[in-house]
């Protein structure tokens, strides 16, 4: 459980923001304000306690969606936290049966044409090595970016930063639109598992 030392440190590492900054989540304040629910197969259990978010899942997948509009040439940097319980032994990201991970932050960029759409999936994993790429095994619009992996780090706050602008050109290989969401979601629903994680704030941060 996360004492008020402990919230602090999130908040400085992530929270803590200027002018230059972008509020996406502002769990540590217990603001949900703008957030909806993406249903998918079952459904992740998400609520606000001890200044950050926690999702658990069993054999269910739903996350939590912000709109937004920004232009990431100019907020490139995605800053969050988040902690896992333990990663999910039968993730296993080249088959739609393994297609879940224990804590995901999504990007989408949106296009006129949906087929068109655009998303970027940082992830904590169990297997892809750190820093590899996977396109989804559900659509080659999306991929899937190793931030953590394995259980080294479960149990503990860790905190990231994500150039989400180069992430995307790298990735897609043309100048991204604008950015129109940013989503989290922890899911089960295709290895038939269980797990908890919890989502401390989020921000887009101009270099």
């Amino acid at each position: 459980m996360l004492n008020q030392l402990l919230i602090a440190a999130v908040m400085l590492a992530v929270g803590a923001t200027s002018g230059s900054d972008i509020q996406v989540g502002r769990f540590s304040a217990s603001d949900l304000s703008g957030w909806t629910d993406k249903p998918f197969k079952g459904k992740t259990s998400y609520t606000l306690e001890d200044g950050a978010l926690k999702a658990h899942s069993v054999r269910g997948a739903s996350g939590k969606v912000k709109k937004i509009s920004v232009d990431t040439r100019k907020y490139q940097k995605l800053r969050w936290s988040w902690r896992i319980d333990h990663v999910l032994k039968r993730e296993e990201i080249r088959a739609k049966s393994g297609d879940d991970f224990a804590a995901r932050v999504y990007v989408v960029f949106p296009r006129t044409l949906f087929w068109r759409m655009r998303a970027i999936n940082y992830v904590w994993a169990a297997r892809m090595p750190k820093g590899s790429d996977a396109v989804s095994p559900y659509t080659a619009n999306s991929v899937i970016v190793a931030v953590e992996s394995g259980n080294q780090k479960a149990g503990s706050w860790v905190f990231e930063e994500r150039n989400v602008y180069e992430d995307y050109k790298r990735i897609f290989g043309e100048e991204p639109p604008l950015l129109g969401g940013v989503a989290i979601m922890t899911d089960t629903d295709d290895t038939q598992d269980e797990a908890t994680a919890w989502y401390g704030d989020i921000a887009l941060h101009a270099p």
